[in-house]
């Protein structure tokens, strides 16, 4: 039963780092996050990502997204680890 919850888990952190990475995809094109997607997504993505708005962009690009995923990818792996003691 903990290996099923810990697989859903994995499988939603999965899906929310694509909706990060489409979060960011929006962001190269005019007026992509006013459409009804764009705003689904931005209400997604937008809660998580205000806790990384402490990292400055450098040159222009933001970097907190790569932070924000590296801080799932850890989350996974602790779920795993998690996952092999139980």
């Amino acid at each position: 039963m903990v290996a099923f919850i810990l697989g859903i888990l994995n499988t939603l952190i999965n899906a929310y780092i694509w909706v990060i990475v489409i979060w960011c995809l929006l962001s190269w094109f005019p007026n992509a996050r006013g459409t009804r997607l764009g705003e689904l997504i931005d209400r997604l993505v937008e809660p998580y990502m205000h806790w990384f708005d402490f990292i400055p962009p450098l040159g222009g690009i933001s970097f907190s997204p790569v932070v924000a995923i590296f801080v799932l990818y850890m989350v996974q792996n602790g779920l795993a680890a998690l996952g092999h003691f139980i």
